[in-house]
């Protein structure tokens, strides 16, 4: 059995800690010790493994974060360094770019200071950093931060064929350390709530916001017209790109007449982030205060997905999305753009939607085509529940054990 420390930028939760979330109790059920730390965030990640079956030695390592910053990212290496020293794992597990930059050199000074313990290295992302939506000289630091640190990992993980396509195209690392592992769900232990219990529930956020639409006096006026609710499950960062998702809205409600149509179309975001403010100024230019709700976090969101007609996943680049998976488990027709894994989940027309990033009224055209053809959802519905086989959370988890002691 290994002695495995696990080390993560952001304690908030997203896809690396969903991973985390998955395969650290894993690991721990099959005997492995498991130690968890993560720097900046709300700690739900900390919180999250409190209440696990297992008990978790956790560090919060204060000084680690996502923005580039010399001083405290030396502290973090240090406290990293340290952290090392003290535990002596077998398998140090980076997750996320800056916790893999520095994790990489603090296990490379460990290996230095004692030659004869064997740490193993390994790196798993979720989509290249230097691909987000930034200056472009940011993205050439990252890009470097990840070339240079490459050579101090034992195995780079990837959960795309994109990008491991991406690592091997731009020298990241030799092929032999890359290895692909798609992400993958237990459809059996997920509990989505009936359609109409997760409406209610994603209403009631609205209107204790005084929304007109979801007062009493309202009530006529949604009974009158059918209701369609279009949703996503997305962190408020820039990659996801929800103000892609808020100009189609505004497209639908000048082109298509949301508020004078047969259908009420309603838009949701589950999610918290520091795009909010960003955001909620791009809903009140458009005045789609009474159609377009960023709901903010909700904890196991995945429950609420049926509430949705129409699932959108908007983001200008991905790894490869939970969302996508469960939204195919609960059975949402999807429209997504053709970023890192999604095109080799979904086919476009079969499974579902595709459409470029960064394509408001690509995406607003997807959207009107399937509130139009009820038959076409119900289609893509199926198509994806099926292709939904392939990605399982036994198989993740196995093929990601076997890395540890390869």
């Amino acid at each position: 059995m290994a002695k495995v420390l696990f080390l993560i930028t952001q304690s908030e939760i997203g896809g690396a800690q969903r991973f985390l979330l998955e395969f650290a109790p894993y690991l721990a059920g099959k005997g492995h010790e498991v130690i968890i730390a993560a720097g900046e965030g709300d700690g739900e990640l900390f919180s999250q493994f409190r209440i696990s079956n297992f008990e978790f030695r956790m560090h919060n390592i204060e000084r680690l974060m996502r923005k580039l910053n010399p001083l405290q990212d030396v502290l973090a290496l240090l406290k990293i360094k340290s952290l090392i020293d003290e535990e002596r794992p077998d398998v140090l597990f980076l997750q996320s770019t800056k916790a893999g930059f520095l994790g990489a050199i603090a296990g490379k000074l460990f290996k230095i200071q004692n030659s004869k313990f064997k740490i193993r290295v390994i790196y798993r992302i979720g989509g290249w950093a230097f691909n987000d939506p930034r200056p472009w000289w940011m993205n050439k630091i990252v890009f470097w931060m990840e070339k240079l640190s490459a050579r101090w990992k034992d195995v780079i993980i990837v959960n795309s064929e994109y990008d491991r396509q991406v690592a091997i195209d731009k020298k990241i690392a030799s092929i032999e350390k890359i290895v692909k592992i798609y992400n993958g769900i237990d459809q059996d232990k997920l509990r989505f709530l009936p359609k109409e219990e997760a409406r209610s529930y994603l209403l009631a956020k609205t209107s204790s916001a005084g929304n007109p639409l979801f007062t009493k006096e309202g009530s006529s006026d949604r009974s009158r017209r059918g209701v369609v609710v279009i949703g996503t499950i997305a962190n408020l960062y820039a990659t996801k790109g929800i103000e892609y998702f808020i100009q189609a809205a505004k497209i639908l409600k000048e082109k298509f007449l949301i508020l004078n149509s047969n259908f009420l179309i309603l838009f949701f975001v589950i999610g918290e982030g520091r795009e909010r403010p960003k955001l909620e100024a791009l809903i009140k230019k458009y005045n789609l205060e009474n159609n377009f709700f960023l709901i903010g976090r909700i904890e196991n969101a995945y429950k609420y997905l049926k509430a949705f007609d129409i699932f959108v996943l908007p983001s200008v680049k991905e790894g490869m999305p939970w969302a996508i998976l469960e939204a195919m488990a609960a059975e949402v027709p999807i429209i997504a753009t053709q970023v890192g894994a999604v095109p080799e989940i979904i086919q476009d027309g079969k499974e579902g939607l595709l459409v470029p990033p960064g394509n408001s009224s690509a995406i607003a055209e997807k959207i009107k085509m399937l509130i139009e053809n009820p038959a076409l959802r119900e289609e893509l519905s199926t198509s994806a529940l099926n292709k939904l086989e392939e990605f399982s959370l036994k198989k993740m988890l196995e093929e990601s054990e076997k890395i540890l002691t390869l």
